[in-house]
This record gives structure tokens, C-alpha cells and sequence, in this order.
């Protein structure tokens, strides 16, 4: 017998278990593929959300656009050196340029300054992370993620109410 062909059946099964690790991987309805950053094909609610995940620091960039809409760069550093922290300029263009690379934002060149929009809707980003973090973190338990927020911090009655009423609209 020679010597690659005793280790034929260790290859076959070492085939099977990672084709079973894959099959286990891909009933969560997650793939992940690499990119700049993880792209995360997502089903479900969010239908298919095939933007990267946003840095820490692209979700500061997102958020002011947000609250101000479409923007310059430096309008947009200027938010964040009032809202967050100190930030140059140049490091906000460059994170921006790639945001816009990435397909998180999008840049209208059509004016000398440069004006930049996010890509996708405020609630199907947020819907994403969310979801992301909850399967991650409270393993895909809504309820569980209420539960620590709730007993974690001082929720007043005006928020307990809403929370009230939503989940009254959720019944419905």
C-alpha cells in the first residue's frame, strides 16, 4: 500500500467534517466573505443587507450624516470635532474616500466640494448591527437583550410606557 493511499480515508473524512461544518455554518443564514471588511449577506428581515460592516469610526461618519444629511467632508469633520473628538481633517477625508470605496457612502462630484450621502437607509444599517449583536451576544434572543437592558439601567416611567405600547402594537 503507498502512502498517499493510506491516508485516502483520513482525507475523505476530513472532507466530511469540514462539508458538515460548513453545512452547521450556513443554517444560521450567515456568510461571511472577505472584503475591505466582512461583507455579511443577511436573510430575513432585513432582506439581504450586502454593504461591509461599518468600523467604529465609519458609524461616527454615518451617524452625523444621519443627523445633517448629505454632506462635505468638512462639514462632516467639523460635527465630529463638536460631537465626539478631536479628528483632522485629512483622516476624515481618507475615511471617507474609503467609506465611498466600500459602497457605505456615496460622493456627488459634480460641485468642487465633494458632497457625500450614506449609501443605505438609517434603519436597514441599524436593523443589521442589531441583529448581528443580538445573535451574537443574546443568541438571537430578543427578549434576553431586553431583559439586561432593563435591569442593567434606571428606565423611567415615560420609557417603560412606549415599551408598553409598542409591544401592544407587536400583540396586534
Amino acid at each position: 500500500m503507498h502512502h498517499h493511499q493510506r491516508n485516502a480515508p483520513i482525507q475523505q473524512a476530513s472532507r466530511e467534517i469540514v462539508f458538515t461544518a460548513f453545512e452547521k455554518k450556513n443554517e444560521d443564514n450567515i456568510l461571511f466573505v472577505r472584503k475591505n471588511s466582512y461583507l455579511s449577506f443577511m436573510k430575513g428581515k432585513n432582506k439581504e443587507y450586502a454593504l461591509p460592516e461599518p468600523t467604529r469610526s465609519e458609524l461616527e461618519i454615518l451617524q452625523v450624516l444621519w443627523q445633517f444629511g448629505p454632506s462635505t467632508v468638512r462639514e462632516v469633520n467639523k460635527a465630529l470635532n463638536e460631537q465626539k473628538r478631536e479628528v483632522q481633517y485629512t483622516s476624515t477625508l481618507k475615511l471617507m474616500q474609503i467609506m465611498a470605496e466600500k459602497g457605505l457612502l456615496t460622493r456627488d462630484e459634480s460641485q468642487m466640494k465633494h458632497i457625500y450621502s450614506v449609501a443605505e437607509e438609517e434603519s436597514k444599517t441599524k436593523g443589521f448591527l442589531l441583529e448581528r449583536f443580538v445573535n451574537s451576544m443574546y443568541n438571537g434572543s430578543a427578549s434576553s437583550l431586553m431583559m439586561q437592558l432593563l435591569g442593567n439601567k434606571k428606565t423611567s416611567k415615560t420609557e417603560i410606557e412606549a415599551i408598553k405600547n409598542l409591544i401592544k402594537k407587536l400583540d396586534q
